[in-house]
């Protein structure tokens, strides 16, 4: 492996379709293939990422064997040296073995308080080492840069690139200021590839529908979010022409989109409106969501290659990284995305999606206008990141 190798970690593997955009768009903006460490080798090959990375290595983890877990606890604890987890899990790409830049694959990594330490440490260790460190395409809670380990943390980073504007005016109202920039995600650049559509499939008259477990455990009211889902495609059934494609993002085990997207198709399969779209690689599910007339989606990144193939796109979120993303692309996220937590009763999304529905072609005409400049600004990432890899 190159001394000046750039390395990207922090992955959580391309079952997450989401997390494999990021990586292949932000792959193709390197000055050179980089080394991919990630939990989940054989996803990253399975997917599109293998041809465009230099290397991927896999994560080592103390929980696969009791001795090794035993013995870097005893150590943390005795030697009071936390960044050992660090240490073993990058390996491969740390001490002897440390390269010139380390990119934290952010996206929303910060928004979950099971990750944090991990970030915190393995950022920590690798300066360190001396090497430099950056925050990519990330979205952060605001109410989290108040607590002083995390605003420690981000003025650690050599950089920090905020994908959307409230993110980034949280990092400056939070004082932290000289290291952070504002590009769109990468995935905005992500390439589109096209299958043959499935039977069933009517051009012009399908619309997208992504659901994810995420948003239902983040729901307020307990069975909301499905009640919703089943109450919008009743409506689309009834009162319009179009057809429906459920369109997975997120295949984990933990998280699987199909799950949902299943129980959906069993409802509603005998009209024969309503197609699933199979599991595939991040470029291949866009080519399917491009297609569509309109999309819904709760996954970022599913609504993402949406946006960028300008279609007219509801977000139904649960956090900033939504609110942000509508916020720069139309003004405001006000209409343009539906807060899962807000969830009433069952008809708010049809009602949404009559909105979207009115709004349709204004939608389109203003992606069309914006995502040329949107795109242009995504790849102003890409020159930050050959600055620092000089």
């Amino acid at each position: 492996m190159r001394e000046d190798q750039i390395v990207l970690y922090m992955h959580a593997g391309s079952g997450n379709h989401g997390c494999e955009a990021i990586v292949n768009s932000l792959c193709r903006m390197l000055p050179r293939p980089a080394v991919l460490v990630t939990n989940r080798p054989e996803e990253d090959r399975r997917y599109s990422l293998e041809k465009l990375c230099a290397e991927i290595i896999p994560e080592k983890s103390i929980e696969g064997s009791f001795f090794v877990h035993a013995w870097y606890y005893a150590k943390r604890a005795l030697l009071r040296d936390p960044e050992c987890f660090m240490r073993y899990r990058y390996g491969a790409v740390s001490g002897k073995n440390v390269r010139k830049l380390n990119i934290s694959i952010g996206g929303d990594n910060y928004c979950y308080d099971n990750m944090l330490d991990r970030l915190i440490l393995s950022n920590r260790m690798f300066h360190h080492q001396g090497a430099k460190t950056v925050l990519f395409g990330c979205s952060i809670e605001p109410e989290l840069l108040g607590r002083p380990e995390i605003a420690e943390d981000m003025r650690l980073y050599d950089a920090i690139v905020a994908r959307e504007s409230l993110t980034y005016q949280a990092l400056l109202d939070a004082g932290i200021r000289e290291n952070v920039f504002l590009c769109p995600d990468p995935a905005f650049l992500l390439e589109t590839e096209t299958l043959p559509l499935p039977k069933g499939w009517k051009e012009g008259k399908m619309l997208g529908l992504n659901v994810s477990p995420m948003i239902v455990d983040n729901e307020k009211k307990p069975g909301i979010t499905m009640e919703n889902y089943s109450a919008l495609i009743g409506h689309v059934l009834e009162h319009t022409d179009l057809s429906v494609a459920l369109i997975p993002h997120v295949v984990w085990a933990s998280g699987d989109d199909r799950k949902p997207i299943r129980q959906l198709y069993e409802q509603f399969r005998d009209s024969g409106r309503v197609l699933c779209i199979p599991d595939a690689c991040a470029p291949r599910l866009k080519g399917y969501i491009s297609r569509c007339r309109m999309f819904i989606g709760a996954r970022t990144h599913a609504t993402i290659a949406a946006y960028s193939s300008c279609v007219p796109t509801l977000v139904v979120g649960y956090s900033v990284k939504a609110r942000g993303i509508a916020k720069d692309l139309f003004g405001s996220w006000e209409n343009y995305v539906l807060p899962v937590q807000t969830l009433e009763k069952k008809e708010d999304l049809t009602e949404a999606f009559l909105w979207l529905q009115k709004q349709e072609e204004a939608i389109r005409s203003r992606l069309t206008a914006e995502m040329p400049g949107y795109r242009e600004r995504a790849r102003e990432a890409g020159k930050l990141i050959r600055r620092l890899a000089e």
